[in-house]
């Protein structure tokens, strides 16, 4: 028998040495797609088959020259990189990663923190996440950066709107902000045959929410040199690039829990009498779920050019804002009086 704080503290590593791991290879698997969808190799050189090329990437980033620009703000400068690669780590606490595993006769939450108010919790610190891009491009004294800063922070502020909107319908279905009791409301029918509609917008204001293309404008290079992050240097760099893939992992996951039965599979109540194996397999069950959306941002980028600014922020506006709250009225309406 082990202690509960124990079990969680062992879940905690487990999982950050998970997103840590995905959020590196994301990168190679990212190049290797790139090459594939244009007829090349990608990479090849570091370890068989280029396997080692994130290890190899990790290693330079941590011994690249430190930079800090002239007229920037120390602390801040330092802050920035910091804070985004927090909040991006912090959000995976409330997902149900699998069912219950029991150990010397006493049952553990495959989860590490079960709140009553997981979804607001996960949309809460997703929100921080523009602090640290905006503190960033902020500090480094760089118009540059800073304009690519604006453009994140009112970008991210204006899809996480109509993201949050976008779920209420489930909300509302569910009748709790709990992340295991929406994953329980799938057993039969997952959320995406349900609210088709709701789970499209979603999935665009995830694309904008991570600023992958063709929502990355904060990036541009073609007209914003590298965005926020374009005095930043060595590791610094290295948590801004990272959080934006541990983001990914993040939304991918989120997607899979509120849309796609997280890690329900058929069969899965069969195997009430074997609670380790269950657990286990539906935790395997999520996690091929999640790869396959993770491949579905990267399949995204190299096939759909970026938008103009303005029809980024239209599109936030005047279309998934007004669709998200006709989605509210009428599944409030269908749950109310039939």
């Amino acid at each position: 028998m082990i202690s509960v704080i124990t079990f969680k503290l062992i879940l905690v590593s487990l999982l950050f040495l998970v997103t840590l791991g995905i959020a590196a290879y994301s990168t190679y698997f990212e190049r290797k797609i790139a090459a594939f969808l244009q007829d090349r190799i990608g990479p090849n050189r570091a370890g068989p088959f280029g396997l080692l090329q994130p290890i190899a990437d990790g290693v330079k980033m941590i011994f690249k020259e430190e930079h800090r620009p002239a007229g920037s703000n120390r602390l801040l400068f330092i802050l920035g990189p910091s804070l985004a690669m927090a909040t991006a780590l912090m959000t995976s606490a409330a997902i149900p990663w699998g069912t219950h595993i029991e150990i010397g006769g006493h049952s553990y939450a495959f989860q590490v923190a079960d709140i009553n108010v997981g979804v607001l919790y996960v949309f809460a610190i997703v929100s921080l996440g523009v602090y640290g891009i905006l503190i960033g491009g902020w500090s480094s004294n760089n118009k540059y950066s800073l304009l690519g800063a604006i453009r994140a922070s009112s970008q991210m502020i204006s899809y996480e709107l109509a993201m949050g909107l976008s779920i209420i319908p489930i909300i509302l279905y569910t009748g709790s902000l709990q992340m295991s009791d929406i994953v329980e409301g799938q057993h039969q029918v997952w959320n995406v045959f349900r609210y088709p509609l709701g789970f499209l917008i979603f999935l665009i204001c995830a694309f904008a929410e991570t600023n992958r293309t063709p929502f990355d404008l904060p990036e541009c290079e073609t007209e914003l040199v590298g965005g926020y992050h374009t005095e930043y240097t060595s590791m610094k760099l290295g948590f801004f690039l990272f959080s934006e893939y541990v983001n990914m992992f993040v939304s991918s996951a989120m997607i899979a829990t509120l849309f796609f039965g997280g890690y329900h599979f058929p069969g899965l109540s069969s195997l009430e009498h074997l609670p380790n194996l269950a657990a286990f397999l539906g935790f395997g069950v999520l996690f091929a779920k999640i790869l396959f959306f993770i491949f579905f941002f990267m399949w995204i980028r190299w096939t759909i050019p970026r938008f103009r600014y303005d029809q980024l922020m239209r599109l936030g506006w005047q279309v998934l804002m007004p669709t998200s709250i006709v989605l509210i009225v009428i599944y409030g309406a269908i749950f109310s009086f039939l």
